[in-house]
């Protein structure tokens, strides 16, 4: 398991347990969340290392490895995700300044992220660590490779991107120094993470499924993304809202909590987070972060 006497971002040892969260996905296993004071970040304390991890991925409700549109969250997902898509070519148009060049998505899932770049024109490429998750990109034309790849890439990117990924990765500050090596100067690093000082958190607080233990190892604030990125040299540049995640997350989390979805609850609760966040980035459910890697 992996033990944190300091804070996994900024080192502090100024670190305190704040709540039991329990696996629901999976193990059903209990597992501590904790806070740095320093830096807001929340951590999973006592998550599983590198090598064990992948049991905790073993489920056919880990949605992103799958195509899947069984049951009606799966339905909504792939609903949303097919104009959410479309969204993030439109947003790598606008912060990039380009209409093509060579994109890099790390924990690329299926692949359909880069589907849709692909049909853009752009050249794609993406690391993904789960075998099935990667043959289903293959399978649709994409280079999906694994994620110890990143290591081993020769060629420089305009664009690279992590959706809802970096809160997975075991070699945090190795990650960021190779994502900085790979962009070429003035390039863009977007990544889209929960944020857990959202309101439909404090709604459910340790049902709240954005925690996703122990998969998710960090639990990122506004500011502990900060921290993060100007420790590997990048400005956030933008702050910009993710509206559907309240609702997904919102029904999960009623699921979670009672054992059944209240899908009025559920509606409610992501509704108030988003009214909370408006014109407040800051207090939306996830936040995609906009990083610029400034000119040497």
């Amino acid at each position: 398991m992996v033990h944190h006497e300091n804070c996994p971002v900024c080192k502090s040892s100024d670190i305190e347990s704040s709540l039991l969260v329990k696996d629901f996905s999976v193990s059903g296993k209990e597992f501590a969340v904790w806070t740095c004071q320093v830096c807001s970040l929340r951590f999973t304390q006592d998550a599983p290392i590198i090598e064990e991890i992948g049991d905790y991925y073993q489920s056919e409700q880990y949605i992103s490895h799958t195509d899947s549109r069984q049951g009606i969250i799966h339905k909504l997902y792939h609903l949303v995700r097919t104009y959410t898509l479309q969204k993030k070519r439109a947003l790598i148009r606008r912060v990039s300044g380009r209409t093509a060049g060579n994109v890099l998505d790390i924990g690329c899932g299926t692949g359909g992220f880069l589907n849709v770049m692909k049909d853009a024109g752009w050249n794609t490429v993406g690391l993904e660590p789960n075998e099935t998750a990667r043959k289903t990109a293959a399978s649709k034309g994409l280079d999906v490779y694994n994620s110890d790849d990143l290591f081993t890439l020769k060629q420089k990117f305009q664009v690279i991107t992590m959706w809802h990924v970096l809160e997975h990765v075991h070699e945090l500050h190795r990650y960021m120094n190779r994502i900085a090596t790979l962009l070429e100067q003035e390039g863009v690093f977007i990544v889209a993470v929960p944020n857990y000082t959202a309101n439909d958190q404090l709604a459910y607080q340790q049902y709240w499924a954005a925690y996703d233990v122990p998969r998710h190892l960090y639990h990122f604030s506004p500011g502990s993304m900060k921290t993060l990125a100007e420790k590997h040299g990048f400005t956030i540049e933008k702050m910009l809202p993710m509206w559907f995640d309240s609702f997904y997350v919102s029904m999960l989390s009623e699921k979670y909590r009672s054992g059944s979805v209240n899908y009025l609850s559920a509606f409610f609760n992501g509704l108030a987070s988003n009214v909370s966040a408006i014109g407040n980035t800051q207090k939306c459910s996830s936040i995609i972060y906009v990083l610029r890697k400034p000119r040497a």
